[in-house]
Parts: C-alpha cells; structure tokens; sequence
C-alpha cells in the first residue's frame, strides 16, 4: 500500500498537469468597457472548453429611455470551439458596425488569454487585405504571362 506521502505527491502531480494544460480566459459580463473587470478577471476554463469568447455590442441601456445613449457593452468567457462558433455564426447578420443601429459582434481565440483585446471584425478585414493584394498583382501576373 502506498504512503501517505506519495498519495500526495501524485495528487500534487495531477493538479499541476491538470493546470498547465487548461485553458485560461479573460471573463466579464457586460461591461462598458475593456478596463477593470474585463483585463482583471481570469477564469481557469473546464475541462471541454478550448476556446475564449468574446463578444462586443452596441445599443440603448437596458431599460429604455426616450432619447438613451447607445454605448458599448462587453462580455468574455470560455467555450467550446462548436459553441463558439454556432455563437458567432448567429451574430453576423447584427455585426454591422452601424452606429445609430443596436449591434452585436463576437470572436473565438486559441491561447491562454487570448481575449485580452476585443478586435472585432478581425476575421473580416484579413480576408479583405488578402483580397487587396490579389486585386493589386493580378494586373502584373496577367502583363508578365502575355510578354
């Protein structure tokens, strides 16, 4: 029969595996801004959540005023990639970025406090700037085939 001791180095040893491979996220609830609780806050994420999210909206306070100022609302916490990105993917119809309009915008990240900035539409203008530059060297590639 075991120790006592090596019961509790082994247990010792598990908690430090379990710990160096999960995941860690930046996690808040409707905040106002990026500050204070949102780059503060770090939730150690269970076992089956392998992703950060983060979710970035604009509109009215909750209780609506006649005349209310819209103003950015911010939320983090862990997911699963397949929650995440059913998640997103139910967002992009209101990712607008249309100020006089209520939106809602959300990111998926890989990495221990991946979600440390709120960079929406990131995927979008990757793809856009990708875009650009074939845009711009298509017209040579075509001048130097014909030459």
């Amino acid at each position: 029969m075991p120790s006592f001791s090596a019961l509790t180095l082994i247990l010792i040893l598990c908690l430090q595996i379990y710990q160096s491979v999960s995941l860690e996220c930046y996690v808040c609830h409707d905040q106002e801004d990026n500050k204070g609780k949102c780059i503060n806050t770090i939730k150690t994420c269970d076992y089956e959540e392998d992703v950060c999210l983060s979710e970035i909206s604009w509109g009215s306070t909750p209780y609506w005023q006649q005349g209310a100022q819209k103003q950015y609302y911010i939320s983090k916490r862990c997911a699963t990639k397949d929650s995440c990105e059913k998640y997103r993917s139910s967002n992009m119809a209101t990712c607008t970025h249309i100020w006089y309009q209520d939106w809602k915008c959300s990111e998926c990240c890989k990495g221990d406090k991946c979600n440390y900035f709120i960079i929406s539409g990131a995927t979008t203008n990757y793809l856009r700037n990708n875009a650009l530059i074939v845009m711009t060297a298509l017209p040579f590639l075509i001048y130097f085939k014909y030459l």
